[in-house]
């Protein structure tokens, strides 16, 4: 097989993260985005000694169980990857996904509590972060998603269907409005142009909504007349704030050099299980609100009885785990790297008048060795990469009798549950939680017990 090149291949298994795993020539590949029992045209992408990486360039055979996607960008963008399947299949894709991990690791003995649905499947995201650029170079502008397999090509997803008509409506005027002006968008390769980001968050139970321009300081360009427009549009919910974030960063990301308040306020407040959080323009918070309300029950339940217990509450972002439980704690101490959202998490402690949470800023593998207090429950909520291991030493050092770990990626779950069960702990329970329908991302929860003090 060569890079570049194109084979046609049987789908015969599924991997993490929503890949579809066949075999040519007595080597496996990995196709994103194919499922087993289709037959597909593949691109290989990756080729190493390790691994073989393509993707789908043509379905030759589909399965006979795919329904028509509802969403008309989908094939295009690289938002959404299995809208083609009905949702029973994707759980029962992610759900052998994620215990093919558990069992590569050697990881058993637990009980397993099953996939909890998302309680909505369409329309349930909280929070979307279109990109401006352009289709074809050369096109005109587009606000949207990239485009699969292209990282400089941006399909405009007017019609995204992951995201409610609010979403929708504000990204077609302000796409035109923009059009209208002839306004350049920022290009990553010369680092020139005005308009990057649109960032939208609404709260799902609240109904509040935020816009969040983001934009260069390349081009001394007026917004009130934008703001005024969107200020008067027909919403279904309520307009709480429009602001501008300038941001000169070289890098392909969202980070505030400066923010000014168009109109409004620069926050939404969100309610999530009887309790209030205010959500900042650059503060964490989990994208399907609905789901979030699951999820976090599903925590409550692993915990237990934590009456007069001290919880740390590990990469605490705005401290909605840690709150959620601490009326049945002793006390909750949250830790977490970026310090706009420990101070919304301060302060949403305040607003729900939890005297017993304390919220520390400061990197988890440092901050960890200052705290004095022992926890007798650890809440483990990483990113991505998982707990750092400096972190995960302290984590065993502090030989708690119970951790509950919160994890949005099996693959270094396990890695981590390695360690732990090495380590003296045992794997009580997991339940797996999709808060991503029509995507490969899954939140997993594991409680692990001491085996001895």
């Amino acid at each position: 097989m060569r890079k570049g090149k194109e084979y046609v291949i049987d789908i015969n298994d599924t991997q993490f993260p929503g890949f579809g795993v066949g075999e040519y020539e007595g080597r496996k590949v990995l196709i994103k985005g194919a499922v087993p029992g289709q037959k597909v045209l593949a691109r290989i992408t990756k080729k190493r000694s390790s691994k073989i990486e393509g993707r789908v360039v043509e379905i030759v055979e589909n399965v006979d169980y795919a329904v028509d996607p509802k969403c008309k960008h989908f094939g295009m963008c690289g938002g959404c990857s299995h809208q083609f399947l009905p949702y029973e299949k994707q759980l029962e894709l992610k759900e052998k996904q994620v215990l093919k991990l558990f069992e590569n690791a050697d990881l058993s003995g637990f009980e397993y509590l099953g996939i909890e649905k998302s309680p909505e499947i369409f329309e349930y995201r909280n929070k979307m972060e279109f990109t401006f650029g352009d289709f074809e170079k050369g096109g005109e502008l587009t606000l949207g998603m990239h485009r699969k397999g292209s990282p400089f090509s941006v399909v405009n997803v007017e019609g995204c269907q992951i995201v409610d008509e609010d979403f929708r409506m504000i990204l077609d005027v302000v796409v035109r409005y923009f059009r209208e002006k002839q306004m350049p968008f920022y290009r990553i390769l010369s680092h020139e142009g005005y308009l990057r980001n649109l960032v939208i968050r609404k709260a799902k139970n609240t109904r509040e909504i935020l816009i969040n321009l983001v934009t260069t300081t390349q081009v001394d360009f007026d917004l009130s007349e934008l703001a005024s427009i969107l200020k008067v549009l027909d919403y279904k919910d309520t307009l709480k704030g429009i602001i501008h974030t300038c941001n000169d960063s070289l890098s392909d990301v969202v980070q505030p050099d400066k923010v000014e308040v168009l109109y409004g306020e620069e926050y939404i407040t969100e309610d999530l299980l009887g309790l209030k959080f205010k959500i900042k323009p650059f503060s964490f918070f989990q994208t399907n609100s609905k789901g979030a309300e699951k999820l976090y029950s599903i925590v409550k339940d692993f915990l237990g009885n934590s009456n007069n217990k001290v919880v740390f509450d590990l990469y605490c972002g705005t401290g909605t785990i840690g709150q959620i439980v601490a009326g049945n704690a002793k006390k909750v101490i949250g830790i977490e790297l970026i310090e706009e959202a420990v101070e919304a998490a301060n302060e949403n402690a305040k607003l729900n008048g939890l005297n017993n949470c304390e919220f520390i800023a400061g990197d988890v593998a440092k901050v960890i060795k200052e705290v004095r207090e022992k926890p007798d429950v650890i809440i483990l909520d990483p990113p991505r990469p998982g707990v750092h291991p400096k972190a995960l030493d302290y984590v065993i050092k502090f030989n708690a009798p119970e951790i509950v770990y919160v994890s949005c990626n099996p693959k270094t779950l396990v890695n981590d549950l390695k360690v732990l069960t090495e380590k003296g702990y045992t794997i009580q329970k997991v339940k797996i939680m999709d808060m991503f329908a029509h995507t490969p991302h899954v939140e997993t929860v594991v409680r692990l017990k001491r085996k001895h003090r």
